[in-house]
């Protein structure tokens, strides 16, 4: 068994699908939340002189969150064996697209009506309608309000101090400040989460997340471009017509 996993605003949702061993082009997992949680932001490099603890290094992210009107640039997830790429789209309070390289022509998509996860390998359409549900659009963490929620339910901490460390164990190159956030509440997927963020740009470059079950997930972020003006539009995707639709994946639609 293999499924999708999905962090839906603040619950954790997933989805078996029955497949051979020789499929290998099946999402294994997809998190809205995290994605976004790993966007890039511009930040002022003079205000981290002035940041000495972990809360503060985290509010001055959210802060600058709350300055980006939309971003686009590279995701890579990994988890396991598993890898995936693609080209990630996202316009606030919460429109979303992810258009995968590897798995080829696999698309996640958020308009601020729907969720739309798109399966080439199963010629599937997974559906959830959100407009009936007060606050499911917002599964974005990449806002002030999103990270303010991860501050109030996890506990923040640098990982050892706020000196930056190599982004991949000791090979020298590019650095990052880690950040480590706890749940605090058990209504949260993941139980740690740490983040990786560029001492200079305040970019979070990567983000890795335990879930309960003890699966690792790691989401990198690259070539982030902010606020380029990307239309609405961009978020609707146009489902292939042969495709097998599959509505209200995560929960039941009240209509």
């Amino acid at each position: 068994m293999r499924g999708i996993v999905i962090l839906f605003r603040e619950r954790y949702y997933m989805l078996e699908f029955t497949q051979s061993t020789d499929r290998k082009n099946l999402v294994k997992y997809v998190s809205l939340c995290a994605l976004l949680a790993a966007a890039s932001l511009a930040a002022a490099p003079a205000a981290a002189q002035e940041i000495v603890t972990a809360a503060q290094y985290f509010n001055l992210v959210a802060d600058r969150y709350a300055q980006v009107a939309d971003y686009e640039g590279k995701i890579s997830i990994a988890t396991g064996k598993d890898v995936m790429k693609g080209d990630i789209s996202f316009k606030a309070p919460s429109l979303l697209r992810v258009d995968f390289t590897s798995p080829p022509d696999q698309v996640i998509a958020f308009d601020g009506q729907t969720l739309t996860v798109y399966i080439p390998g199963y010629n599937a359409i997974l559906s959830q309608s959100a407009a009936d549900k007060p606050g499911a659009g917002s599964a974005s963490l990449a806002t002030r309000e999103g990270l303010k929620m991860l501050k109030r339910n996890y506990s923040v901490a640098f990982e050892s101090s706020p000196a930056p460390l190599p982004l991949d164990g000791g090979s020298p190159g590019e650095e990052a400040v880690r950040l480590v956030l706890v749940r605090t509440s058990a209504a949260e997927g993941f139980k740690t989460l740490k983040l990786y963020v560029s001492p200079d740009s305040k970019l979070i470059r990567r983000i890795e997340g335990w879930t309960i079950a003890g699966d690792k997930l790691s989401f990198d972020f690259t070539g982030i471009k902010t606020n380029v003006g990307i239309p609405d539009s961009h978020f609707v995707y146009d489902s292939p017509a042969s495709a097998n639709v599959y509505n209200n994946f995560l929960f039941k639609s009240d209509n």
